[in-house]
């Protein structure tokens, strides 16, 4: 090395210090963070488990007066998966219910397969347009299925789809779901307990998981597998962590400001009151719940919104890396797009715990926090290449990084186990903590990498492809 060259290695080595340990300090802050979570989502799962098993005992959510709720499924081509789709959804136990399938101008054969095997014909019957959607094409009902019906719309998108179910919709809930979703049984009696439990409850939602390796008959899973590949298996200790851990424990304060577009329920005459769905938002299902927030923070208005872990909605995931990256990427765009078109909530006390712990932690560690990631690890090899990162250091970003993120799998996964045992196998678990041992070198780096693109692209206006799912079907 060449005098010049150490003489600016110098002058930069403070700074490269000072920066190692604040890299090192926010993954061991975010990982410790989140392993609290876990712990604390724990301990109020058990509790919610046992007040749940002395309420179905009383057989209370079969009541007649239970509150009647509207099934909303936006369908975009759907044809591989939708007939078993709705048939999950026609022999669900729940005293009142309809189901609205929004068909949002299929190019496919989806229409004409839902229409063929549900009997349904078109009929002259008309809504109030009480929320902007695209023109209606025609609407259906069936003799057959006097529960259901079906929507034929101009594309619109998501949003769109979901303000013309709502538009149709007659019951005081909605329940919006992929067109993908498989539901178990008894979801709806169960995700409608904090609405009787609870009469401030505005919207909840409930766990989704993985529906890829599962035997699916009928419109119902009658055998829980695990994906046969690898970056399946990654996804399912994914949205373990997700929805065990991360909505669990931030329902715990009510600042959950995220409900699943797989699957979450909400009352009608709020949503209306704050305008629906928004159609220039490709995070629709978040930036409905923030704005929930905070409206009725606004309004000084008592809410609560909440998770539910038992009712579980089954769903298909992407297998390919192509799909999965376009995910991804959407998903990423669709959080700071919702993020930012709600910054006024960004550390401000009138908005309390959503305003001062939910937003800012979403918006640093979920929205920006890729962007620290990825120059935070080039930083550390900068500095090791130079000698300027000192043994223990080094350690704790390891620890940080790596070790952190392994517990936080493994304690979902036990969690996972000791709760719901939705994965009854002893060898699905073995292979399950096997997969967090090797996630954290291979699908943590990919999908940090696709959401610092999905970043890129936000912040230059460039939209990035929507990135289909491509189904296989159940």
């Amino acid at each position: 090395m060449s005098p010049v060259e150490q003489n600016l290695l110098q002058s930069v080595a403070p700074f490269l210090h000072v920066v190692n340990h604040f890299i090192a300090g926010y993954f061991l802050f975010v990982n410790t963070v989140y392993i609290s979570m876990l712990l604390l989502a724990f301990s109020a799962i058990r509790k919610h488990s046992h007040r749940a098993q002395s309420m179905e005992k009383r057989n209370f959510f079969l009541s007649p007066f239970t509150k009647p709720i509207s099934l909303l499924v936006p369908i975009y081509n759907e044809e591989l998966s939708i007939i078993g789709s709705v048939k999950s959804l026609l022999q669900l136990q729940y005293p009142k219910y309809e189901v609205i399938l929004i068909n949002d101008g299929s190019t496919d054969h989806t229409l004409e397969e839902i229409l063929k095997t549900f009997d349904l014909k078109k009929t002259k019957n008309v809504f109030r347009k009480q929320l902007p959607c695209q023109d209606i094409r025609g609407i259906y009902e069936s003799s057959t299925y006097p529960d259901l019906m079906l929507v034929d719309k101009e594309n619109g998108g998501k949003a769109d789809a979901l303000n013309a179910g709502i538009n149709a919709s007659k019951f005081p809930l909605i329940c919006s779901l992929d067109a993908d979703s498989i539901l178990e049984e008894d979801v709806l009696l169960k995700i409608v307990r904090p609405f009787v439990e609870d009469p401030k409850t505005v919207a909840a939602g409930g766990s989704v998981r993985i529906a890829n390796g599962c035997e699916i008959f009928n419109g119902r899973v009658t055998k829980i597998g695990l994906p046969k590949t690898l970056l399946g298996k990654f996804q399912v200790m994914e949205y373990l962590r997700a929805f065990l851990a991360g909505r669990m424990a931030f329902s715990l304060f009510n600042g959950l400001i995220i409900i699943s577009g797989a699957f979450g329920i909400f009352k009608k005459n709020k949503v209306i009151e704050v305008g629906g769905y928004h159609k220039d938002t490709i995070g629709e299902d978040m930036e409905l719940v923030v704005r929930l927030h905070a409206r009725l923070r606004e309004k000084g208005e008592p809410y609560s919104i909440t998770f539910i872990p038992d009712p579980v909605c089954w769903t298909e995931a992407p297998e390919s890396l192509k799909v999965l990256r376009l995910q991804r990427n959407r998903w990423q765009r669709g959080l700071l797009e919702s993020l930012f078109s709600n910054r006024k909530l960004f550390f401000n006390p009138k908005y309390g715990i959503v305003g001062l712990i939910s937003y800012p932690f979403f918006m640093l560690v979920e929205g920006l926090g890729p962007i620290i990631e990825v120059f935070g690890v080039l930083f550390f090899i900068v500095s090791w290449s130079f000698n300027l990162v000192g043994t223990p250091l080094l350690i704790l970003f390891i620890l940080a990084t790596v070790v952190l993120n392994i517990l936080l799998s493994i304690g979902s996964v036990i969690f996972e186990e000791m709760t719901y045992r939705r994965y009854p196998q002893t060898s699905m678990i073995i292979k399950l903590i096997g997969v967090s041992f090797i996630e954290v070198f291979f699908f943590r780096p990919l999908t940090v990498w696709w959401r610092l693109v999905g970043i890129v692209q936000y912040f230059s206006g460039k939209k990035g492809d929507w990135g289909d799912m491509v189904r296989k079907g159940f």
